[in-house]
């Protein structure tokens, strides 16, 4: 490899269907959107928007789904080239339902296996994991195998070079044993520098929804920045040599589920940038207020020019396809 990359994200991808219509059962919802989805895949778009050069590690089926995710991530800039088909499990799909503010239920349709869980330690390429100014990896990945060992072979590779982010993201349907979660968490988070979860994904790693409590127990764990989200009361982020708390940024919900993706390539793009916690803490506040204002995940992040423009204090613009009521 050339150049080493900035972001390399590991973990879900998906197509997200998300209705045209807000405040309305999915039931009787009549048109929908289809757009690049996953944790993962969106960290790395949010990422490349910024303008750093990013890539992702997952699976898709082999099938016209796996190929609209191909050509998206190409659309957005990402590296596709560790992206592989699985004949025989289809492209994950996720629907979801739209009541703002609050009241985003999500329908996951990953049987009888997705892709991204198929992920085999002997198909990584352990040089780029480890040469990556940012390994991004999440909790969803640790949840089967073989993908949980191919996720731990990585962070056990990377040796906690550079900034090894560990997200949280706690998705209880997907493990049969939610103790097993717990001890798997905590395996990762040996090898990670930096932690980024909310209050519930906070207690399945450590036990706690207290903030301060859930920061030091982040740290004790190993991390050097814990990062806890807790909705409306802000962002603790947490090291051992300072604590901040940055307050959210208002804005009229849209769709709230792309946020705190845009939150996690805003905070890639901050570390990268050598801004100080509490820049780069707001401006991942920023990503996530302008996504939440905006109908998808991949295609509401913000470029970083609507960023600076509400940490400047102007409101976030939505854009042409943001769902009337």
């Amino acid at each position: 490899m050339a150049e080493a990359f900035d972001v390399i994200t590991m973990g879900r991808i998906g197509v997200d269907i998300y209705p045209l219509q807000t405040g309305v059962p999915l039931a009787d919802v009549e048109t929908f959107g289809k757009f690049l989805g996953g944790s993962a895949a969106n960290v790395a778009v949010a990422a490349a928007r910024l303008g750093q050069r990013t890539a992702v590690i997952t699976r898709t089926g082999d099938d016209p789904f796996g190929a609209y995710l191909h050509r998206a991530l190409a659309d957005f800039g990402v590296d596709d080239r560790w992206v592989a088909p699985v004949p025989r499990y289809p492209t994950p799909v996720t629907f979801c339902e739209i009541f703002p503010p609050d009241d985003f239920p999500l329908y996951f349709y990953r049987e009888p296996k997705a892709p991204d869980l198929e992920i085999h330690p002997g198909e990584l390429d352990l040089d780029a994991i480890a040469a990556a100014a940012v390994f991004w990896m999440t909790g969803t990945g640790l949840c089967a195998e073989p993908s949980r060992t191919a996720t731990l072979a990585a962070l056990e590779h990377r040796a906690r070079r550079g900034r090894t982010v560990f997200d949280l993201d706690w998705r209880p349907m997907f493990w049969a044993d939610h103790d097993e979660a717990r001890a798997q968490y905590r395996r990762a988070l040996e090898h990670a520098t930096i932690a980024v979860g909310n209050l519930a994904e906070c207690e399945r790693a450590v036990g706690t929804r207290d903030p301060e409590a859930a920061a030091d127990a982040l740290l004790d764990a190993g991390v050097e920045l814990a990062v806890v989200k807790q909705g409306p009361a802000g962002v603790l982020a947490a090291t051992r040599d300072e604590r901040i708390t940055a307050a959210p940024v208002p804005v009229d919900v849209v769709n709230g589920l792309g946020a705190g993706d845009a939150f996690g390539g805003a905070l890639c793009h901050g570390l990268l940038s050598g801004w100080d916690l509490r820049r780069t803490v707001d401006a991942a506040n920023a990503a996530g207020a302008i996504v939440a204002g905006r109908l998808a995940c991949s295609s509401a992040m913000p470029h970083a020019a609507e960023i600076e423009e509400v940490l400047a204090g102007r409101p976030a613009r939505a854009t042409p396809s943001a769902p009337s009521a």
